[in-house]
C-alpha cells in the first residue's frame, strides 16, 4: 500500500496494472474498446477492476494494492474481481517491447527479466502544472526517493542483445 500511496501522491497519474493476455483472459476482462483502438498509442485498456472482497470503497492505497494482489494471484480468477473499479489493467502484447515499444510491455518485460510474475504497476508522472513529466523532469524527481530511471529504448536494446 505504501508504494501505491507514493504513486498517487507524487506521480499523480492513473494507476494501471500491466498484465499478459493470458492473465486478462483468466480474469475474463473485456477490452475497454470493442472496436478499433484508434488512440494515439493503441494502449490495450481492459475495463477497470476491483477486488470482490477485502476492500471498502476501492480508492484507498490499501484497497488498490489489495486489488492488484488479487489480480496477479494465479489462484484467483474472474470470480475474485468485479467491474468497474479503481485499477486499470493494460494488456501487454506478446513479444514485449520487441513487438510494441510501450510502457505496458516494458513493465511486463522488466518483471519477467527480474524473475518475477510478469506484471507491473504503472503510474504516469505529472508536473506541478498538470502536464506530463518528461526526462528533464524525471531525473530530479527520481533522485530524492532513490528511484532508477530507464527508457523503453534502453530495454529494447537490452532485449535485442539478449536475443542475438
Amino acid at each position: 500500500a505504501s508504494v501505491i500511496n507514493f504513486m498517487v501522491t507524487h506521480g499523480r497519474g492513473l494507476v494501471c496494472l500491466a498484465i499478459e493476455e493470458d492473465r486478462a483472459r483468466k480474469l475474463e476482462l473485456p477490452m475497454m474498446l470493442r472496436g478499433e483502438n484508434d488512440s494515439q498509442f493503441h494502449t490495450n485498456f481492459t475495463v477497470s477492476i476491483e477486488a470482490k472482497e477485502g476492500v471498502t470503497t476501492g480508492i484507498s492505497a490499501f484497497d488498490r494494492a489489495h486489488t492488484i494482489t488479487v489480480a496477479i494471484d494465479e489462484a484467483k480468477g474472474a470470480a475474485d474481481v468485479v467491474v468497474p473499479g479503481h485499477i486499470f489493467p493494460l494488456v501487454a502484447q506478446a513479444g514485449g517491447v520487441l513487438t510494441r515499444a510501450g510502457h505496458t510491455e516494458a513493465g511486463v518485460d522488466i518483471a519477467r527479466l527480474a524473475g518475477h510474475y510478469p506484471a507491473s504497476v504503472l503510474c504516469e508522472i505529472l508536473r506541478e502544472d498538470g502536464s506530463m513529466a518528461r526526462l528533464p523532469d524525471l531525473l530530479p524527481f527520481a533522485q530524492k526517493p532513490g528511484l532508477k530511471v530507464g527508457s523503453v529504448a534502453d530495454l529494447i536494446a537490452y532485449c535485442q542483445q539478449r536475443a542475438a
